[in-house]
């Protein structure tokens, strides 16, 4: 049986990030990805920001890889060639209502160290974005884009050119504990089954983490994702020059994520999305008659757009461990020697803002490696 040092399932832009980070010390790494190439799934279909970390309770996960991530990311993205931009972003309280909330975002923003923010009176707003309508708003002078397909690419170049290998169209299908390690059976869909030994396994698996875990009896209703849909509409291209940053509604307690904000794109385009859906399957088709109510939640405060400047763009699913009216759940980043699986790593729940956080929590994970090899 062929035997590894280090195994990560998955090639999404964390596992991508865990596997070039532990490259630089260790050789004989291996990623696993069971679509034909990296980042099909959440890291390919998302809005592409760096977050600022204004969102995330103070010393969770979430704000601590956000901010540290942020960082790291402009830093990588510049010193790689990777295509990016400080955007810069408004989160705006379409009217005195929302004024409270939105200055309980903006403490948040500080307490967890920000020290970029300023709160924008309504006059202050127009001066900086004439077409937006608002009470008020939060900038963000840290916020950006960037190329996450590049940023991939990169870090895929970045492993391979480190003697690491990423095994494509290749799904895990068993694992078993072993003496010192982990036996991992896989499906290659050239070659058919095999299985090989792994010293350290890693489960970067995105949505099916899960199920990864549970191969090894955590089937934990605590790590049980639930997947979460957001659609996003492209907006007519001669509407994309009436903002120049990021604009973001006030999040509202009862939904799943942001609420559906306006989106630049490096392209010089304009996408409103995601919403949230909580859906049994994975499914990507997009209802075009849900251009409406993009159209209904955004009109407020971007009222330039018209329903006809709507057309259906793409769409993502979260792998989320909170469901609906749920209160805040944290990425889950473990390692799980003290269920008897030493050398087991578990990432489940990676979703927003595990783009912004991808490198920090590369960080993490690797010290947890330290342990074993």
């Amino acid at each position: 049986m062929e035997e590894i040092k280090i195994t990560v399932i998955g090639a999404g832009v964390v596992g991508l990030s865990i596997a070039a980070e532990l490259a630089k010390e260790h050789g004989d790494l291996f990623v696993v990805e069971q679509n034909p190439m990296f980042g099909q799934e959440t890291s390919s279909r998302n809005s592409e920001v760096i977050h600022a970390g204004i969102y995330y309770p103070k010393d969770s996960l979430k704000a601590k890889t956000c901010i540290e991530g942020r960082e790291l990311l402009y830093r990588f993205c510049a010193e790689n060639k990777v295509a990016h931009k400080r955007t810069e972003k408004l989160i705006v309280a379409v009217d005195k209502g929302e004024n409270k909330e939105l200055e309980s975002l903006y403490k948040n923003g500080l307490e967890n160290g920000l020290d970029d923010l300023r709160l924008l009176s309504r006059q202050e707003l127009k001066k900086i974005e004439p077409n937006v309508e608002a009470a008020a708003a939060i900038y963000s002078s840290s916020t950006g884009i960037l190329d996450s397909h590049g940023l991939m690419k990169k870090l895929a170049d970045y492993l391979q050119g480190r003697k690491g290998q990423i095994a494509y169209d290749t799904k895990v299908i068993g694992i078993d504990k072993a003496a010192g390690g982990f036996e991992v059976t896989v499906e290659d869909k050239r070659e058919g089954p095999f299985k090989f030994f792994t010293r350290v396994l890693i489960n970067s698996a995105g949505l099916q983490a899960d199920k990864i875990a549970a191969m090894l009896g955590l089937a934990k209703e605590e790590y049980r994702l639930k997947y979460c849909k957001g659609d996003y509409f492209r907006v007519h291209s001669g509407k994309a020059k009436f903002i120049n940053r990021l604009v973001y509604p006030v999040p509202k307690e009862d939904r799943a994520g942001l609420g559906i904000h306006a989106t630049l794109d490096l392209g010089g385009g304009l996408r409103l999305g995601p919403d949230d859906e909580y859906i049994d399957r994975i499914d990507y088709d997009i209802d075009p008659a849900k251009a409406k109510p993009f159209h209904e939640s955004i009109r407020t405060f971007l009222p330039f757009i018209q329903l006809a400047d709507l057309a259906p763009d793409t769409s993502g699913i979260r792998p989320k461990l909170q469901g609906k009216l749920e209160p805040f759940r944290d990425f889950v980043i473990k390692d799980e020697a003290d269920n008897g699986l030493a050398g087991f790593i578990d990432l489940v729940g990676i979703e927003s803002p595990g783009l912004t956080a991808s490198l920090s929590i590369a960080k993490l994970v690797k010290n947890l490696v330290k342990n074993y090899c």
